[in-house]
């Protein structure tokens, strides 16, 4: 009955990866008390002859509130089951767990050593996520529930703490995690960093940049308009070259050899053919970008690889009354978690910036009466903004030598690609914003 009840429901989530395909069975992996009325469970989802599996907490009520009712999971018995994450109530397990190093039944609550945690904030479910469940703990804390889980730890988990020990700026400090061994490989559940406020989201700022501008007269450069973002730009970019030092001095750095740049040049290639072959619009920009990759395969020196981001946009940066702190180090979610951990170019986080300054600038034009006539202070405010960006990453201690140039212009323009691609996918009418990466720029 409750497996029934748990199919049907979270096939409505919209943190599980399988929407619009059917589930073949799901089964219960795990299922532990935690406290009266809140369960921990860790559920197998087949579809299609693959299982993923996610984690659940399941609470029980004789009664549901009014203020629980969209939790609703369904009814056994007498009893209400409901996502729990919404019971701020239920919720405070997860702050008792860690403050104690509790661990219960395989399952592993710590803190970071050194800290307190206090016990008594009550939980907010934070609503703009897809993919995870945040909680806020009142001004205090912010703790991301992993739903969809894979084996292994989390790359965010790893990188925030071994930076946190040395130190680093430009981070949230961790707080602690919650772990559990699935096929025989400790992984990681949940974790709980400092939560900012007052601070502003990266996205948001530029967003609100652009819009003073296009606001101005024409004949008012982008430097003198109200909201002038740029230096800003350069200040993240300082914090992005920082951050790239403290990961490379907390992890092991290598180099890529010529051969293997050469490869990389190569499915950056293959990449493409697929693309074009999905997208006609982007067959007239292919010499362009076939230039820039040749580029990279002109390449006569190794190329150093440390830790990175791996998915660095403005949505990951958050603007704090002193400085600019970066999160999410998990990588991109849907990747395979060896990839995510991987040894990579800090030039692919910088690509990623200058990437989501072009979708910045030209995301209001999407649908916009006057979108052609805005287009060029769309590309002002963008050149404006990566450079300022690129001036601040050298500043803070960022390379870019002329050769990492070619491999930073190759970055882009395969991002670019892959951007296209989603968007004819997903948001045809915004397929201008990624093809306007591959025009001629100064940047």
């Amino acid at each position: 009955m409750l497996d029934e009840l748990l199919a049907a429901w979270i096939s409505r989530q919209r943190w599980f990866g399988g929407k619009g395909r059917p589930i073949d069975e799901l089964s219960i992996d795990s299922d532990v008390e935690l406290t009266p009325g809140l369960r921990h469970l860790i559920v197998a989802v087949w579809q299609e002859g693959s299982r993923d599996r996610y984690q659940i907490l399941l609470g029980e009520r004789d009664d549901l509130p009014d203020r629980l009712a969209h939790a609703l999971i369904g009814t056994v018995g007498d009893r209400k089951l409901y996502d729990a994450v919404h019971d701020s109530e239920r919720m405070s397990w997860l702050l008792d767990g860690m403050a104690r190093d509790e661990t219960r039944s395989g399952l592993r609550m710590r803190h970071v050593p050194g800290v307190t945690i206090d016990t008594a904030p009550r939980s907010l479910v934070l609503g703009a996520e897809q993919s995870n469940t945040s909680l806020v703990y009142g001004d205090a804390y912010i703790c991301k529930l992993f739903r969809r889980l894979i084996p292994g730890v989390n790359p965010e988990l790893e990188i925030i703490t071994a930076l946190a020990a040395r130190d680093a700026p430009h981070i949230a400090q961790p707080y602690g995690w919650i772990e559990t061994d699935l096929d025989g490989t400790g992984t990681t559940l949940a974790i709980m960093q400092e939560f900012l406020t007052p601070a502003n989201d990266g996205w948001d700022l530029a967003l609100a940049s652009v819009r003073d501008l296009y606001a101005c007269l024409p004949q008012v450069p982008a430097g003198e308009a109200g909201g002038d973002f740029a230096a800003e730009a350069l200040r993240l970019g300082n914090a992005t070259a920082r951050v790239h030092h403290e990961l490379a001095a907390a992890f092991p750095t290598s180099v890529i050899e010529i051969h293997e740049v050469k490869r990389m040049a190569e499915g950056f290639r293959r990449r493409l053919g697929r693309a074009v072959a999905e997208v006609p619009e982007l067959r007239q920009h292919v010499s362009a970008i076939e230039h820039a990759y040749h580029q990279v395969e002109l390449l006569t020196n190794e190329v150093p690889v440390q830790r990175v981001h791996g998915d660095y946009h403005l949505g990951q940066v958050m603007r704090t009354p002193t400085d600019w702190i970066i999160l999410d180090f998990e990588g991109e979610p849907g990747q395979p978690l060896a990839e995510r951990r991987a040894l990579s170019s800090p030039l692919r986080d910088v690509a990623g910036m200058l990437r989501s300054f072009d979708y910045a600038a030209r995301h209001l034009l999407a649908g916009h009466p006057e979108a052609d006539g805005l287009e060029p202070r769309a590309q002002e405010w963008a050149d404006r903004n990566r450079a300022a960006f690129l001036d601040g990453y050298t500043e803070g201690g960022g390379v870019i030598t002329p050769a990492d140039a070619a491999l930073l212009r190759a970055f882009e323009l395969s991002k670019a690609v892959y951007e296209v691609v989603y968007e004819a996918r997903n948001r045809p009418s915004w397929i201008s914003i990624p093809l306007a990466a591959f025009r001629p720029r100064a940047t």
